[in-house]
This record gives C-alpha cells, structure tokens and sequence, in this order.
C-alpha cells in the first residue's frame, strides 16, 4: 500500500518507519520538505534530528503535505492536534477524496499551562472536525490512545495483551485501519462506532497524562477486560 505519513515528530517517524519496514511504500509529508530536510538540531522531545533520521530511512520519501497526499492510498495524520486542520488544508480536499484517512491526533491545547487541555471536547472531536472539513475523506480514528512506540510494537508491553480503539463512519475504511493495525501487531481492537465516538478516544488523554506522570513512564496502556 502506498501510505502518505503527516508529520515529522516522534510519532510521525515512528509510524513511517514500521509501515516502510512492512513492505509499504511510505512517503512523509511536511510543510516544507526542503527546510524539513535541513533540520540538523534535536527535535522538541530530543529526539533524532530529521536530517539523520532520514539519512538511516532512505526508502521514505520527503514531500509537501499536497505531493504525499496525491500520490498515496491511505494518509496519516500524525500532524499535532492544534496544527491538523491546517496541514490537512495544505494536502488539498481533491488529494484526500475517496481516501482512508487515519487520524492518530490529539486536540491538546497548551495556552493555558500544563497539563494540557482537550479542545474540542465533550460535544465535538477532532475526528469530527477532521470528518466535517474534508467529507470526502474517510476519517478513522486510532492509536491516540498509546505511545508512539507501543502504536508500531505492542507485543512490548504485557506481550500486546492490550486495547486499541477504532473510530469512523465508513466500515470498510475502519476494515482497511483494522488490518493495518494487525500488521503492527494489536491483536484487542475495539471498534468503538461512528466518528462522534472519538470522542472518548480522545477524553482518554487527560488519564493518560496524569498516568503518565504518576507512573514516570509512557509505557503503558490500557486493557478492556471483558465479562462472560
């Protein structure tokens, strides 16, 4: 499958790295890709700087966000949250159309200090937002509910013995994000329902954070243990 990843951080990488490790043709889109290509100092997390990053990935190719979308079967968005709608704008309505979109974003807003707030919330998701900006695209929630590690290798963890979630209107779409996700390895995939159901996917992160910084750690993720 010819795979369009959004997003040159530490999820975007991530993601591109295991999808081209799989056998797809992965192609990432940024803003800028020569300025992206450039980039020799340390990403925000300390991660890689993406000239090294590249230099060790040389089958995943560098392109605008417009240029990865025309040219893929299924987009990514691992773009951050406040920035997903615009980069999405970029990549053109008629690139994304028709296309399996697979939003691994969260709507983290950071103006009012740390931790972060959800914005939307309760009412609208990001994935609606998303679903109602492009309705030709056919947007699937998943995979924000974990690390980017634990997104392309859950066998890490309690031998991947853990829960993912899917979000999304269009069944066959969420068929296409289900068989993905089992190539990565997820063998508990929920599918939660229609795009309004990102919602909770995406109320889970406020848990996650302060998890996260209870346990010291983003290792971890969360298990629906089913009654008989």
């Amino acid at each position: 499958m010819k795979i369009a990843v959004f997003g040159t951080g530490t999820v975007g990488r991530t993601l591109a790295a295991a999808f081209s490790s799989l056998g797809h043709e992965v192609v990432v889109g940024t803003r800028d890709p020569a300025d992206t290509a450039r980039r020799t100092e340390a990403g925000p997390m300390g991660g890689q700087p993406f000239k090294e990053w590249q230099a060790a990935h040389e089958g995943v190719r560098l392109e605008t966000f417009a240029a990865a979308a025309e040219v893929s079967d299924l987009v990514v968005n691992a773009t951050n949250g406040a920035a997903s709608l615009e980069a999405l704008a970029a990549a053109g309505a008629a690139n994304l159309a028709g296309k399996v979109l697979l939003d691994v974003s969260n709507p983290l807003d950071f103006s009012q200090g740390m931790p972060p707030v959800l914005n939307p919330v309760n009412t609208e998701s990001l994935g609606e937002r998303i679903q109602r900006s492009f309705p030709d695209a056919k947007v699937v929630k998943a995979l924000n509910t974990m690390n980017a590690g634990l997104m392309v290798d859950p066998g890490r963890l309690a031998g991947g013995d853990h829960s993912v979630f899917v979000s999304g209107d269009d069944s066959e779409a969420k068929a296409r994000v289900t068989g993905l996700l089992q190539e990565l390895g997820h063998r508990d995939i929920i599918d939660l329902g229609d795009i309004a159901s990102a919602r909770g996917a995406e109320m889970v992160l406020p848990l996650w954070l302060r998890l996260f910084g209870v346990l010291g750690t983003p290792d971890f993720n969360f298990k629906v243990v089913r009654g008989g």
